[in-house]
């Protein structure tokens, strides 16, 4: 695909998507450039290295300046951990710590698995699906989710 083609077609797919398909892609794109940084950091390529990381971290800085509509202790929360996959993304660059990009790309991860889950959430109650109650609780594989740490 020509580049022409690949910035028409990436072009549409922003113009006509959602919020929440928006912040999906945003998403993708941090984990992408991310991996990106990580990927430069094994093969010691430095250009790769800042490249991947400073789009991942602008990605998140917009992602953590991004005010959606919702309850003020839930935005704070989401908020600090952006800001702390911010300094894992800055420290990882910066110290050429692996152990610190595999981090902020578990969590970047992690955040997208949990926004797939809110998108499907949030499309069942449009179509008017019954609330979730302990009879009838959401269908997560939990069996392949991992348990979230933010420690070191």
């Amino acid at each position: 695909m020509s580049t022409d083609t690949a910035t028409a077609y990436l072009r549409t797919q922003v113009t006509t998507a959602s919020p929440e398909q928006l912040r999906l892609m945003l998403l993708d794109g941090a984990i992408r450039f991310a991996r990106q940084g990580r990927e430069g950091l094994v093969s010691k390529n430095h250009e790769s290295v800042y490249e991947g990381f400073q789009r991942s971290r602008n990605i998140v800085l917009e992602l953590t300046n991004t005010k959606p509509d919702i309850d003020p202790t839930l935005r704070s929360r989401i908020n600090g951990l952006y800001t702390f996959i911010y300094m894992q993304l800055v420290d990882a660059s910066f110290e050429r710590d692996l152990g610190k990009a595999d981090k902020a790309i578990e969590l970047l991860e992690y955040e997208r698995e949990t926004w797939v889950l809110a998108m499907q959430r949030a499309a069942e109650l449009r179509r008017g699906a019954a609330p979730e109650s302990p009879t009838n609780p959401p269908a997560v594989d939990t069996a392949r989710r991992p348990t979230l740490s933010i420690q070191g």
